[in-house]
């Protein structure tokens, strides 16, 4: 009876044993499973080609464009027109039109993208620049290179949100990553449309008016909430987000309040623009994440 209730009870000992084993290594797996998990849907590489198919959890891919323009410079309509030609087959271009020169658009703090384009000599117009390190050639016959450089995937998506009233901007700008990142800056502006002066143009477009009275131009940039080429960005971490609020008056530069534009935008520490988002005054935008 004696090794009878002995062995009973070794055998319940190696059995609590062999349950507690079993559960810690259950654990274990369901650990490691999940972390691994993580890892690899963190580590998923972005296929950014303009055919891409989308890849759940990443984010649509907007090209910014940047035209340095002026009205007295005829062969910027080039430029205009290239743009023109971009808008019409994509929704993921973001455009910023950056006046310098005897123009009443002028943006007198321009020398730090001056520098970054053209730090050797002085600026000559027309200059384009797409994600804003890449020149872009012939853009009114090559509209194509800035299409190319959209997608349906990128690392990180970004989100906007304001408030327009009694003469002042409260905007929120957020950003959302599926890939970790590091040495991010964030870039916001603030844009006027509609804004109608006298255009010179030497091409054969808008009907080969040399002077063009009325042009409209768009997309011009009148302020500045970060630095003029960005501020730091942290905690870019795969599956967090991070918000920047911005509550100021509405700059002086800024016509008519109506028709003012927000442009948002992350570049990597080159000034590599990685993803680009456009704004209306009162809009409420959610992530262009892909489910």
């Amino acid at each position: 009876m004696f090794f009878s209730l002995f062995a009973s009870i070794t055998e319940y000992i190696f059995a609590m044993k062999v349950l507690k084993y079993l559960g810690l290594s259950l654990a274990l797996v369901t650990a490691l499973s999940c972390s691994n998990t993580n890892a690899i849907y963190a580590e998923i590489p972005v296929n950014d080609a303009v055919d891409a198919p989308p890849v759940s959890g990443q984010f649509n891919k907007h090209v910014l464009i940047e035209d340095y323009t002026g009205t007295w410079c005829g062969n910027c309509t080039r430029v205009a027109y290239g743009i023109e030609q971009v808008e019409e087959k994509t929704e993921k271009a973001v455009v910023i039109a950056i006046h310098n020169g005897n123009d009443p658009y002028h943006f007198a703090d321009f020398l730090p993208l001056k520098n970054l384009i053209s730090p050797d000599h002085d600026l000559e117009l027309p200059q384009a620049r797409l994600n804003r390190t890449i020149v872009w050639t012939d853009p009114d016959t090559n509209s194509q290179d800035a299409i190319n450089l959209t997608s349906n995937n990128c690392g990180l998506g970004l989100a906007m949100q304001s408030t327009v009233t009694n003469g002042n901007i409260n905007l929120d700008v957020k950003v959302k990553f599926a890939q970790n990142f590091s040495g991010l800056k964030l870039v916001v502006y603030v844009l006027e449309n509609g804004l109608r002066y006298r255009q010179v143009n030497y091409s054969t477009y808008y009907n080969s008016v040399h002077n063009i009275p009325n042009f409209e131009h768009n997309h011009v940039l009148r302020a500045t909430l970060t630095n003029l080429l960005g501020d730091p960005l942290n905690g870019s971490v795969f599956d967090q987000s991070v918000s920047r609020n911005f509550n100021v008056a509405i700059p002086t530069k800024v016509s008519d309040a109506a028709n003012m534009s927000f442009v948002a935008f992350v570049t990597d520490a080159n000034n590599n623009v990685i993803n680009a988002r456009a704004s209306l005054p009162n809009e409420v935008q959610d992530f262009e994440e892909n489910p």
